[in-house]
């Protein structure tokens, strides 16, 4: 088999809808995990402002919950080696109610 016909087999096509392309923002990630999944929940908090909703939920195996750590810390290592450190300021613990809790 031909070195292109290889390559090719082993892309993936990944299509990005406009509705997604555009992004949520997101200032607050929560983070809870089971024996089977993570669970990321991304919310934007304003000031003033007493209500939040979670604007979106992703849920990982932890496999790929480990994939997304290293690539993280690979982009941000990258990121600080062009633009220098990132400052992670103090925040005050966010007092925070999502009803009961348990694992899946």
């Amino acid at each position: 088999m031909s070195d292109q016909k290889k390559a090719n087999q082993n892309k993936i096509n990944i299509e990005l809808d406009e509705s997604v392309a555009d992004g949520i923002y997101s200032n607050l990630a929560i983070l809870n995990h089971s024996v089977s999944e993570f669970v990321i929940d991304f919310v934007s908090i304003m000031p003033g402002v007493p209500k939040s909703k979670v604007k979106s939920r992703i849920i990982l195996t932890p496999q790929h919950a480990k994939r997304l750590l290293k690539a993280l810390n690979e982009n941000v290592t990258r990121f600080e080696q062009a633009h220098g450190e990132i400052k992670d300021y103090e925040q005050p613990p966010i007092p925070m109610s999502f009803g009961p809790t348990g694992e899946a």
